[in-house]
């Protein structure tokens, strides 16, 4: 696996760990918040976010953890890739040629080209194959983005220390109570 292609989709993760389900702590909880988060990694130089841009921003970001949760095992409802185009096309995404390449770029700015560029680095990921070692922590009260850095690409959770002890420990206690009614 190649540590740099990921590298590129750490902003993605980044994105979609804005929101931490367990502390109930959200980083983007305010437009203001969210333009210092897309400003503080270089996606917009623009600071003043709309209402609507916010909204786009939060179900942007769900559309994703919901990609990476399909990424663990499930399968991509078609509402999330349609979502996914629908703000693509918002965005003017289109390739644009450089002299070492072809990368998707937005034609427009602000919030709404900042989660363009967002989708371009999913696209690219997608492209490369890469996409799928990211994955949502499929304890649901975590869901948290993590790299899947296993060989097979078997990995679940985002720790399994943390996360996949629980759901271990829940799946004992479910085979002991079954065990116990039945006998």
């Amino acid at each position: 696996m190649q540590d740099t292609a990921l590298r590129k989709l750490d902003v993605v993760r980044d994105f979609v760990n804005t929101l931490d389900l367990e502390e109930n702590k959200d980083e983007i909880a305010t437009p203001a918040q969210l333009g210092a988060w897309l400003g503080g990694r270089g996606l917009t130089s623009e600071g003043s976010i709309t209402a609507e841009e916010h909204r786009l921003a939060v179900e942007t970001r769900e559309t994703i953890r919901r990609l990476l949760l399909a990424n663990n095992g499930g399968e991509a409802a078609p509402a999330d890739l349609a979502e996914l185009d629908r703000l693509a096309d918002r965005a003017v995404l289109a390739p644009r040629f450089h002299a070492g390449g072809v990368r998707l770029e937005p034609a427009t700015g602000g919030a709404v080209g900042a989660l363009g560029l967002l989708l371009a680095t999913v696209a690219e990921a997608m492209a490369e194959g890469t996409w799928m070692r990211l994955k949502a922590c499929s304890e649901h009260s975590c869901m948290w983005a993590f790299f899947d850095r296993s060989k097979n690409r078997s990995g679940h959770w985002c720790s399994m220390r943390v996360c996949g002890n629980r759901a271990k420990a829940r799946q004992f206690r479910e085979r002991r109570r079954a065990e116990g009614s039945a006998g």
